[in-house]
């Protein structure tokens, strides 16, 4: 479904700041996985997702969704395809507009709205049977500007809003980091009612070890723009938060950290 083929990334090159992340870096993600993605900070975990999504050109190598060859393709043409929600609530909406204004603006991704309206009433059940899951009222609530709802709202406001489309992969960049715990575990039991309701083929780059070991089907640990891990199935059920501990360690002590 996703393949990264033989990606090269240098950040600096020729100066004395050269830093050389990725040397043929492969990565494939069946059909309808949810991949977790942990790793030290610079092991590039965000950086892989803003190559998915176009935000940065790699140096060599190709992205492919579907079988098809998208390395070319700018981020905003991606985006019909790949809806990503950031790790700040207030990227992936739109403060001064209401939470209405918001669900029509994702509602038309990838349309254009020629000389029409742009609330469509007609859609107004659908929006709020959307918000009805969050369980936060916020279907009651369509006219209040956005920039008014507390961060873990926002944040599930903008999952709502990038999943809408089903689009055929769904990028997450630390999404809950920014939240309370309470928060968190709310926006992390939406994610998974979605993904799995949906099929939605998806990449979560996560900090929080106990997410990626109860959420996903496939766990995958980086470091230094190698895949150093990769589990799924049985063999992810079995491992704990101690046996990424272990090897999060173990790579500490050969960098000598």
């Amino acid at each position: 479904m996703l393949d990264v083929i033989s990606i090269y990334k240098t950040f600096n090159a020729g100066t004395v700041d050269e830093k050389v992340l990725f040397e043929d870096f492969n990565l494939h993600i069946d059909d309808g996985e949810f991949v977790g993605v942990i790793g030290s900070n610079g092991s590039g975990k965000t950086t892989m997702l803003n190559i998915i999504s176009g935000d940065i050109k790699p140096d060599g190598g190709k992205i492919q969704l579907d079988g098809l060859d998208i390395s070319k393709k700018k981020n905003y043409k991606r985006s019909k395809n790949i809806s990503r929600v950031f790790q700040n609530p207030a990227m992936g909406t739109c403060s001064s507009m209401t939470i209405w204004e918001n669900l029509s603006v994702a509602d038309n991704k990838g349309r254009a709205y020629g000389l029409s309206f742009g609330l469509n009433k007609k859609r107004k059940d659908f929006y709020c049977e959307q918000l009805k899951q969050l369980g936060m009222g916020l279907e009651d609530r369509l006219n209040i500007l956005v920039g008014s709802l507390s961060g873990g709202q926002r944040q599930a406001l903008a999952l709502i809003m990038a999943t809408m489309s089903s689009p055929k992969l769904l990028l997450l960049d630390e999404h809950t980091a920014a939240l309370d715990p309470k928060s968190s575990d709310i926006v992390m039991s939406l994610t998974e009612k979605i993904v799995y309701e949906k099929k939605i083929t998806t990449l979560m780059v996560t900090h929080n070890l106990r997410h990626a070991v109860r959420y996903g089907t496939r766990t995958v640990m980086m470091h230094e723009g190698n895949i150093v891990l990769d589990k799924s199935g049985t063999e992810k059920s079995n491992t704990s938060i101690d046996d990424y501990l272990k090897v999060f360690n173990e790579i500490s002590i050969e960098c000598g950290n």
